[in-house]
């Protein structure tokens, strides 16, 4: 934004920083906290703080102290950014989901040589899971985590002195005791029970086949009564729902088991549904996306699908007293030319969903594409360039204030400046 477009919204900003930074005991802490929000909006190619602080025509230095060592807790201030966000999007599901930030040194706190999707192969970077409030026409972080790898974990080092080395690494980036090494989908996990306990709760949460694939975090969904669509991996097994199910005929060697089984194997979710065939295929139209420079009209997201009731089929999901799997939706995508299905999604949404709401739920996640894009390239999320687990954590909870600020915009003011 422009600064005479920043001054066209003053009212309205003034308003939503007394609200978010009400937590803040200092009067000086919430006013730089109105600060970094203008530097972060303002138009500029570097959110740092000394490009910042050169924008705003203040010291970078007081940017840098508020942000990387003053002691606010950022907890509060995104608990109110949770409320204001539920109430404005109207969230019809939550996503999951994690980005890289690549850095090119090794004292920000949490960098190591690791996989990330966003760099798409090993790198040094960063990760953060998050969470976001979605519908097809806004969303918005919830929650975010800072990645721990086991590179700055010392309970998990192989030697006394690696794991010195890691200790101290941790205490110089200020990084908590409790803060260790946890996989991506157990964090996801603690951010909805974090979410649930300031009185939120998901209608849906959605991911990709990172958390898709882990059975352990299915269950953990299921367990706390939260329907699920995600991706999963066309290997993935699973029954059919009518696959029948008897106490097996005694083979003749060992004792003679009395618990109900399926009588055959399950089958992977490519076979189930090339088993079904093309037949059963259905043409979906899911949103309309942006206009064609050919003919000015929006382009319509359509592609074939097909919908399966299935079991998921896996030793470490709990059956029921008759032995019988839980039952549940299988979504596949297989677009026109295609030989073969390309996506597939499982589900724990009614049976009496129907197929295009099924399609649309699954590919709600684009707009968290959107969100990291507007984040980092916009706001600056990936442009922290302080040393301190903190640090790291309060640049993210400012950032996601100044994107739910622009988002709040564009939903009840669509010709303000910064709306799209």
């Amino acid at each position: 934004m422009k600064p005479d477009e920043l001054a066209e919204t003053k009212a309205e900003l003034e308003a939503f920083v007394a609200d978010v930074f009400a937590s803040l005991p200092r009067t000086d802490q919430r006013n730089k906290g109105n600060l970094y929000l203008h530097g972060l909006m303002l138009d500029g190619r570097r959110k740092s703080m000394q490009p910042m602080g050169e924008r705003l025509g203040v010291d970078y230095q007081q940017l840098q102290q508020f942000v990387s060592s003053s002691p606010w807790k950022p907890e509060p201030v995104r608990r109110v950014l949770v409320r204001k966000a539920v109430e404005v999007i109207g969230p019809d599901a939550w996503v999951v989901d994690d980005s890289g930030f690549k850095k090119d040194g090794g004292s920000s706190p949490c960098v190591a040589r690791q996989y990330s999707g966003t760099l798409g192969k090993i790198g040094n970077c960063q990760i953060a899971v998050s969470i976001h409030a979605a519908t097809d026409q806004a969303s918005c972080p919830l929650d975010w985590r800072l990645y721990v790898p086991e590179a700055w974990d010392d309970t998990c080092a192989d030697t006394n002195a690696q794991a010195e080395m890691i200790a101290a690494r941790r205490a110089k980036a200020q990084i908590p005791e409790l803060q260790r090494h946890r996989t991506k989908w157990a964090m996801a996990l603690e951010m909805i029970d974090e979410l649930r306990a300031w009185g939120y709760r998901p209608p849906i949460m959605v991911g990709d086949a990172g958390y898709g694939e882990i059975t352990a975090f299915r269950s953990g969904l299921s367990e706390r009564a939260i329907p699920y669509m995600v991706a999963v991996k066309h290997s993935t097994t699973a029954h059919l729902q009518d696959a029948p199910i008897d106490v097996p005929d005694y083979a003749g060697k060992g004792p003679r088991s009395h618990q109900r089984r399926y009588l055959d194997a399950p089958t992977s979710l490519k076979d189930l549904v090339m088993d079904a065939g093309r037949r059963k295929l259905h043409q979906v139209t899911w949103r309309h996306g942006t206009k064609s420079t050919t003919n000015n009209k929006h382009a319509s997201m359509t592609s074939r699908f097909i919908a399966l009731r299935v079991r998921a089929a896996n030793r470490d999901i709990p059956r029921a007293e008759d032995g019988s799997l839980p039952a549940e939706w299988l979504l596949a995508e297989w677009p026109k030319g295609a030989p073969a299905p390309t996506d597939y999604w499982l589900s724990t949404l009614p049976e009496t969903t129907p197929l295009k709401e099924l399609v649309r739920i699954a590919k709600i996640r684009w707009r968290i594409e959107h969100d990291y894009r507007e984040l980092k390239t916009g706001l600056g999320l990936d442009h922290f360039e302080g040393r301190t687990w903190l640090g790291w954590h309060h640049h993210a909870t400012l950032v996601t204030a100044a994107h739910l600020f622009i988002t709040t915009l564009r939903l009840t003011r669509p010709k303000a400046p910064g709306a799209a």
